[in-house]
């Protein structure tokens, strides 16, 4: 027999870094899971991705158990750290902060792909290289 769904919930927390914070103690607490195994078990899992926010969808059921799955992470996070950037463009469209290549949008692109709703990778460049233009960096090629 399948559990009853209680809720799911949908956080964006540091990867290797969950911690009981209001934020996050608040978005859980209310629905009375053990939160310690959460972060337990999330930090295991995105152990390796350390630094870059990692969204997770917590599905908690009626019998306070709970699973999860993790997202890539955020398009701009990824954007950045392939750059090496601190932050986008505070005027996008006047200011650019950037430039990135072909070669590094596929590379995003292939971390981001499970999450977009494409399938062909030059879809997923041209959603990569929309975000790019958005935070102020120029496109090449």
């Amino acid at each position: 027999m399948a559990r009853k769904v209680k809720a799911v919930v949908k956080l964006q927390i540091e990867a290797g870094e969950a911690r009981p914070t209001p934020a996050v103690g608040s978005a859980l607490g209310q629905y009375g899971i053990n939160m310690m195994a959460f972060f337990k078990e999330y930090n295991e899992r995105t152990s390796d991705q350390v630094g870059m926010i990692v969204p997770a969808e917590i599905t908690i059921y009626e019998d306070r158990s709970f699973s999860f799955v993790t997202k890539a992470p955020p398009t701009a996070g990824l954007i950045r750290r392939e750059l090496s950037i601190e932050k986008g463009s505070q005027t996008p469209g006047r200011e650019t902060v950037a430039t990135i290549t072909p070669e590094q949008l596929e590379a995003v692109a292939k971390i981001k792909m499970p999450d977009l709703n494409t399938t062909d990778i030059e879809a997923a460049k041209r959603i990569v290289a929309g975000t790019a233009r958005s935070m102020g960096i120029e496109v090449a090629g």
